[in-house]
């Protein structure tokens, strides 16, 4: 069995370290501080609260996940004698290569060195390393505990055997990963997901509808069909005749912007940043943020069982 060290106590790690104690593994979560394990503490007994409150796991298992976890803030202890370290740490190409550079003097020169990041490509957080074959990156996504998708993202020099590795760890913990084999910008999720931002921008900025119904136009579409389909099978369902005949007169009329547009601009620039603010998009409460989070939950939790069926 895999010995799994997870870098970082924020909403990613504490997530990923959740999986992790789900699937009767052991797993040390390192922090660089008491306050910041006391976060990870209090996110892993809400979370796990919740799926205690729906019949996901019962009381003997919801203890029995708080045991498994372990915690340090001495990141020799935590990392010497992994077998697969998942960083998940800020977004930030210099620290996390230096955070490898320093875990590699650590560890045996095969543990597995991956980073959770949703964009910066493995090789550059690699570059300081002695052994690059053994570092790849390992997307979850947000919440980890709850959505099943990881991508795994190959260096330019990571070696199969460690993508073989990490595909069967991920397997036992239950998650769908994809092997994302070239090192493109925001890997595959985060390139479909901004495509899909970048023209509701621009249906927004040009007038042609509200926010709030292109939101709706979303949830009420193709949000409740991607679930079953993704895009490519349902071009094929719906007959790559039709669907070329749409592309070659639409293409050319969407956005092909290469920044952020003008809306997301300003907000930010009045620090209208969306929920954490109070204001982005939309406005914000306490209590607008909490029912749209336990609407997500419910909905997420919802797929999640009928992934178990």
């Amino acid at each position: 069995m895999e010995k799994i060290t997870i870098i970082g106590t924020g909403t990613m790690g504490h997530s990923i370290a959740l999986s992790v104690a789900w699937a009767e593994i052991p797993v040390t979560i390192y922090g660089l501080n008491n306050d910041e394990i006391n976060l990870a503490i209090t996110g892993i007994g809400d979370k796990a609260t919740v799926l205690l409150e729906n019949q996901l796991l019962d009381k003997v298992t919801f203890q029995m996940i708080q045991q498994r976890i372990h915690f340090s803030t001495d990141l020799f202890s935590a990392t010497s004698d992994a077998t697969i370290i998942i960083e998940a740490a800020p977004e930030n190409l210099s620290l996390k290569q230096d955070l490898f550079q320093e875990i590699e003097t650590y560890c045996s020169k095969d543990t597995i060195l991956a980073s959770n990041s949703s964009s910066l490509q493995p090789t550059r957080i690699a570059q300081k390393v002695i052994h690059p074959e053994r570092v790849l990156g390992t997307h979850f996504w947000n919440p980890a505990h709850l959505i099943p998708l990881v991508e795994i993202i190959r260096s330019e020099k990571t070696s199969d055997i460690y993508i073989e590795r990490v595909k069967a760890f991920l397997e036992k913990i239950q998650k769908q990963s994809i092997i994302v084999e070239k090192e493109v910008v925001g890997f595959v999720g985060n390139r479909l997901q901004f495509a899909l931002l970048r023209e509701a921008q621009h249906l927004y900025e040009t007038g042609v509808a509200t926010l709030e119904d292109i939101d709706t136009a979303v949830e009420l579409s193709i949000g409740r069909r991607l679930g079953v389909t993704g895009p490519l099978m349902t071009a094929d369902l719906g007959g790559l005749d039709v669907f070329k005949a749409i592309s070659d007169y639409t293409f050319s009329d969407m956005s092909n912007r290469s920044s952020a547009f003008d809306s997301i601009n300003e907000r930010v620039q009045e620090n209208k940043l969306g929920e954490k603010s109070g204001q982005g998009y939309y406005d914000w409460t306490l209590e607008t943020s909490r029912e749209i989070k336990e609407e997500r939950e419910a909905e997420l939790i919802r797929w999640f069982k009928k992934d178990q069926e």
